[in-house]
């Protein structure tokens, strides 16, 4: 069990507050929150040479550690859930793949009673309501269009929990159930779709605010035919979601993303399935089998990309030395913005007090040198 001391200084860092970067800056921690002041008898610990950012959130995942959140057992998504923490993804909501309607609503049932437990920030519905199309790894034998009854019934199942779902508008009643989630309070994503431009727009206007793992599994932008993506990038409604492992996404694409939405409207996100932070091997998305080689998982049959073996730990650290990036708009787009958009930023997002305990330790590079959750050290960077 991690030990929490009940006021601690984390002082000399370079800590990245909302306001900007602050050099040799302090954190103060009481108990499992920020704190405003520090009593005299604090530890103090010298993270000089270090930068302190933000626990991060993870709008879209699907497991980790050998686990599946799609079919795991609750021990298994609590792995998936540790192993994630482990590299700094301190809030974390669970993506569940395309299934049976039956299968996915039991499912929401298990993972609500995690959120409901604090494990779990909510859950992410990606599919089965999306184009066959534009399938990408799921499949399509268990694709369907996104009738807004069914739609409810996961939302049903999910006991108020559900926080996201990706599905395609231009499917029949795919608008209508943009508008049935937008009236539900809950985030209706647009992905693995073959929508055009005009119907993307539309899809916005109804309530759409998110783009699913932007360019992936989507028409490529045409200078004729712009499709989704042009309509996704220029809305200032819309938060796009980018997966940065260099497999993904080409680092131009990256780089036109953040130029055109900008650091406010951009969410890394891993889509992580259970070979990251575990290994190469055979695993299972859903119903299909997946071979992971050099931490790329591609469907054994047909070699579409299968998810990533991604943490977001990883993600900042290829931003912040790859793609140059200002480490304050890594931070917007890691930890900031998806708080936002989860309604949580209230708690968590960035280091202010007041809010939870959740913060990174990086070195100089950006790798990762410690996690704290909650004002507990699940990697003191004290250590080694």
């Amino acid at each position: 069990m991690a030990a929490r001391a009940r006021s601690t200084v984390l002082t000399g860092a370079r800590v990245v507050l909302p306001t900007g970067i602050v050099d040799g800056g302090r954190v103060i921690v009481e108990g499992g929150r920020i704190a405003g002041a520090a009593p005299d008898d604090a530890v103090r610990i010298d993270l000089t040479g270090h930068w302190l950012v933000p626990g991060f959130v993870d709008l879209h995942n699907h497991g980790g550690g050998g686990a599946s959140f799609t079919s795991g057992s609750v021990d298994d998504v609590l792995r998936g859930i540790r192993t994630h923490r482990e590299h700094g993804t301190t809030t974390l909501v669970a993506s569940a793949v395309t299934g049976e309607m039956d299968f996915l609503a039991q499912r929401a049932g298990v993972l609500s009673e995690l959120v409901e437990q604090g494990e779990l920030a909510g859950i992410h519905f990606e599919g089965p309501f999306i184009s066959p199309c534009r399938k990408g790894a799921h499949s399509e034998g268990l694709l369907r269009d996104p009738d807004p009854a069914e739609v409810r019934k996961l939302l049903d199942a999910a006991r108020g929990t559900a926080r996201m779902m990706t599905l395609a508008p231009e499917l029949p009643g795919g608008t209508d159930s943009v508008r049935l989630l937008v009236e539900h309070g809950v985030i209706a994503a647009i992905g693995h779709t073959d929508a055009t431009y005009e119907q993307t727009v539309e899809a916005i206007d109804a309530g759409a605010s998110v783009a699913t793992h932007l360019f992936n599994a989507m028409p490529p932008l045409g200078h004729r035919m712009p499709g989704p993506i042009a309509a996704l990038l220029e809305d200032e409604r819309v938060t796009v979601e980018l997966i940065n492992d260099g497999t993904h996404l080409h680092p131009a694409a990256l780089e036109l993303a953040f130029h055109r939405a900008g650091a406010d409207r951009v969410a890394f996100i891993t889509d992580a399935m259970d070979a990251a932070g575990f290994g190469d091997g055979r695993y299972q998305l859903g119903p299909l089998a997946v071979d992971v080689e050099g931490g790329v998982a591609r469907l054994a049959e047909g070699g579409s990309i299968a998810g990533s073996t991604l943490t977001l730990d990883t993600a900042f650290q290829r931003a912040a030395t790859v793609d140059r990036l200002p480490v304050d708009d890594i931070v917007r787009a890691i930890s900031a913005n998806p708080a936002r958009l989860l309604g949580v930023y209230d708690r968590v997002g960035s280091l202010e007090p007041g809010k939870d305990a959740d913060a990174v330790v990086l070195d100089a590079d950006f790798g990762l040198k410690g996690v704290l959750h909650k004002g507990a050290w699940l990697i003191d960077p004290r250590v080694g």
